[in-house]
């Protein structure tokens, strides 16, 4: 009896492989013409100031690839984000201690995962029909919630947090570091990752194998949500105010962080990894920009031609599967 090979296995690893590497070899390339362009790039404030930009998104980007490697997509994390900054700033005001209010606060964000994931497989309802309503409606509550205002903060222990450092490097980008080992080890090491890459890949045949689609589906959205609801805690720190309307267009940065780190739109592809690096590139784009005065509208631009640059490619190796 011989065991058959399935030689497409290490050739996408090793396709994964080589496409972090080109990332990071494009993340570095950035770095270097920056800090030759305007000195004022490699300074220790501003390399700061550019971890903290690029860790929210960062961490919104992994979130989203759990959705999207299920051949979904989540409009609402930008909407999540700013709803939560009002849930967590009004608990502490109310008088609930830090950790309690955190804790409440990421309950919220897997509650409303919970009820997209309810929405897509009890309802049948498209992802995006389903996120893009929650988007909206977040908005409107929250912005009720607080009378169209905003909920200042002050608890200095709660604000102090994201504005220091830890062996030099910001505490916001550790926060990264704290949500990425688990989420690696999730999607990469354990069964329930495999099963997300199966369920992209082909719902019912997933079934069939004994794969609980439905269960899935409400991780992945379970995560993407509790994963911004999580970086509206940080973005209440940073800010130190609640206030619905933060994180707006935030879902678009995700979104272009995880397809520019290389997860397929189509489902089944991604990496923890990749949208990191992504999300890096985008805030390095934007902040070299602003220290060379390039005026907003071609940010906007460089970020559509790398969506769409990568998109083709991926479909290239789509065809040649």
């Amino acid at each position: 009896m011989t065991t058959e090979v399935n030689p497409s296995v290490p050739a996408k690893r090793d396709f994964s492989f080589l496409f972090a590497l080109t990332l990071l070899g494009l993340l570095v390339l950035l770095c270097v013409v920056l800090s030759i362009a305007t000195p004022s790039f490699a300074t220790g404030n501003n390399i700061s100031n550019l971890l903290r930009q690029g860790s929210m998104i960062a961490i919104l980007a992994m979130g989203q690839t759990f959705v999207i490697i299920t051949a979904g997509i989540d409009l609402s994390v930008g909407a999540v984000v700013g709803f939560s900054t009002v849930i967590v700033a009004g608990l502490m005001q109310a008088g609930y201690p830090i950790p309690v209010a955190i804790v409440i606060t990421l309950l919220v964000g897997l509650a409303i995962g919970c009820f997209h994931a309810f929405g897509i497989v009890k309802m049948g309802l498209p992802p995006f029909i389903m996120t893009l309503a929650t988007l909206t409606s977040l908005r409107g509550i929250g912005l009720l919630m607080t009378n169209g205002s905003t909920i200042n903060i002050t608890n200095d222990a709660f604000t102090q947090f994201s504005r220091e450092n830890f062996i030099g490097i910001p505490n916001l980008f550790w926060m990264v570091v704290i949500v990425a080992i688990p989420s690696f080890i999730f999607l990469h090491l354990s069964k329930w990752g495999r099963y997300l890459y199966a369920v992209g890949s082909n719902p019912e045949a997933a079934r069939l194998s004994g794969v609980s689609v439905p269960r899935m589906i409400f991780i992945a959205y379970g995560l993407s949500s509790m994963f911004a609801a999580f970086v509206g805690v940080m973005l209440a720190a940073r800010l130190g105010v609640g206030n619905a309307t933060q994180g707006d267009g935030w879902e678009l940065q995700a979104i272009a962080s995880t397809v520019i780190g290389g997860t397929s739109l189509f489902g089944a592809v991604g990496s923890v990894h990749g949208p990191l690096i992504g999300a890096f590139i985008l805030a390095t784009i934007a902040n070299g920009a602003n220290l060379l005065n390039v005026n907003s509208f071609w940010q906007r631009i460089i970020t559509g031609v790398l969506i769409i640059v990568i998109v083709f490619f991926d479909q290239l190796r789509r065809r040649n599967r």
